[in-house]
């Protein structure tokens, strides 16, 4: 979800493929979760509870204790992915040769994503109760390319830039709510927090890390992954990150529907 248009600052540490890398595997572990395993907590299309013998009972609240303990780590581990995303997303803002193409491309994907993020999520093709995360991002890249637009064209003093832009803040965040993406409003101020460190790597780790600290301990963790960022591109990943999003969520659906649980809603 960022551009391949990085600068390099430093020989050592992490290019930007391996912590997209990081950001994919966490999402794939946080999806397979909330998708196929939240649906396999519960079972009332298979049996219900009261109609179970006595000497099955304790054995269904066993595996369902046991299923639900899993499903809370891989959701845990799952929120590694979002930090890194909007990270990314900062990174290739900051450097993207191209900042209206960026935008369409992530708009397209955007609305690429939705019906298998529906399919997975909903069981159903496409409904607009909740949004896929890239329509945050989307939100999130738009409101940066607006603060750009202020500072290059309005000629305002500090205090006057500083209103407008808490303004812009606002707007976006709720629109967000009001699009019910994924995230809402709180990714729109997450991302504006890695924005406005965005050119101070040490502050923006710290600060990225606090912000995050309502997902602890998983998400603020990341902040030390992109605290060794290199500045350096790595792999040339980026249609391979675009695609796997809608790829991995229509696959995940397959998978529960070919379970029977295909359309159960989850979300």
């Amino acid at each position: 979800m960022n551009e391949e248009t990085l600068d390099t600052t430093t020989k050592w540490g992490l290019t930007g493929s391996t912590i997209k890398i990081v950001a994919i595997v966490s999402m794939l572990i946080d999806h397979i979760a909330a998708a196929i395993l939240a649906r396999m907590i519960v079972l009332p299309y298979r049996y219900e509870y009261a109609d179970l013998v006595e000497t099955t009972k304790y054995a269904y609240m066993v595996e369902q204790f046991h299923l639900y303990n899993v499903y809370n780590y891989m959701r845990m581990i799952g929120r590694a992915g979002f930090p890194i995303f909007c990270f990314l997303m900062v990174e290739g803002f900051k450097h993207t040769r191209d900042l209206k193409k960026y935008i369409c491309r992530m708009a397209v994907f955007a609305l690429i994503s939705e019906i298998p993020f529906d399919l997975a999520f909903k069981g159903t093709t496409l409904e607009f109760g909740y949004q896929n995360v890239f329509f945050t991002l989307l939100l999130g890249l738009i409101m940066m390319a607006v603060f750009k637009y202020v500072d290059n064209s309005w000629n305002l003093n500090k205090w006057a830039n500083y209103i407008v832009k808490a303004g812009i803040v606002a707007g976006f965040y709720v629109l967000a709510d009001l699009m019910h993406t994924d995230y809402a409003g709180l990714g729109i101020l997450m991302i504006l927090v890695l924005y406005i460190t965005r050119n101070d790597k040490k502050k923006q780790a710290i600060c990225g890390a606090i912000a995050f600290l309502w997902e602890f301990p998983v998400a603020p963790l990341t902040f030390v992954l992109i605290y060794f960022y290199n500045g350096k591109r790595g792999l040339n990943l980026k249609y391979f990150f675009y695609a796997f999003y809608p790829v991995h969520l229509f696959l995940i659906w397959l998978v529960c529907y070919l379970m029977g649980i295909g359309a159960i809603p989850v979300v």
